[in-house]
């Protein structure tokens, strides 16, 4: 689907050459998941398609974006680490050496491990971005990543939808939680920035979704860029309570 993002005013155009949303539930990492790891087999075949396609773009750098309890930026030597989930092991974002520190979220931990999967040696940075950052706010964080180095940026955005499908979710049952991932799916098929910038921070809050923040950077990078662009929505479910996203978006 083609979506129309307009302008935003930001002293022109951004070098965002592609963008892909994933979710990041820890039971993604087969080894966290133990004898239940099948049951993701098709989300982790969605985000391998899903990066594929993102590296498919040329970019010449990658930057992940995520919800995190700071908006902050982090060097391509920092780590997130998995023990508070029951394995041990850590997770760099890009290089290794001694300036790097374990600080990256959960979001940015399960990107990192995501973007590591596909053997790539592009370099990335990470941006996490608060959960109650305003939508203007998100919007013009948006705008400044996207063109802020001034290379080929592919965008991987890390977000999950409500927590509150099914009275096993973490959230417990809301019956408004359908109706607001059936939006984010639609928008997210659409490219549709607009859509994304219009979901509500409350109702987010509300419903347990992770991702509104860094859906909403991810609108203002492609409002930024200009142009039409183009979406595709590779998986849509919620396997435990907890609604999941794979979706590409490039330039038309």
């Amino acid at each position: 689907m083609r979506g129309r993002t307009g302008r935003y005013g930001y002293g022109g155009r951004v070098p965002l050459v592609a963008a892909a949303v994933c979710p990041h539930p820890p039971l993604i990492v087969p080894e966290l998941a133990g004898a239940a790891a099948g049951e993701l087999d098709e989300l982790r075949a969605a985000a391998d398609a899903a990066l594929a396609r993102l590296l498919a773009a040329g970019p010449d750098e990658i930057l992940l974006v995520g919800a995190g309890p700071r908006t902050e930026r982090f060097g391509h030597a920092d780590y997130g680490s998995l023990r508070g989930y029951g394995l041990s092991r850590y997770v760099r974002l890009w290089k290794t050496n001694c300036s790097g520190t374990e600080t990256l979220p959960l979001s940015l931990t399960i990107g990192a491990w995501l973007v590591g999967r596909t053997g790539t040696d592009l370099p990335r940075l990470a941006h996490s971005v608060a959960e109650g950052t305003s939508l203007a706010e998100c919007a013009e964080l948006g705008a400044r990543l996207g063109g802020e180095s001034g290379r080929r940026t592919a965008l991987l955005v890390l977000g999950d939808g409500s927590a509150c499908r099914g009275r096993q979710a973490p959230g417990y049952d809301d019956p408004r939680a359908p109706a607001y991932d059936d939006g984010v799916a639609r928008a997210l098929a659409d490219a549709d920035a607009e859509a994304l910038l219009g979901l509500d921070p409350v109702l987010s809050a509300e419903l347990k979704a992770a991702g509104r923040a860094p859906w909403q950077v991810l609108a203002g990078a492609a409002r930024a860029a200009g142009g039409d662009w183009r979406g595709h929505l590779g998986y849509h479910e919620a396997p435990y309570g907890v609604s999941y996203f794979v979706a590409n978006w490039a330039p038309a």
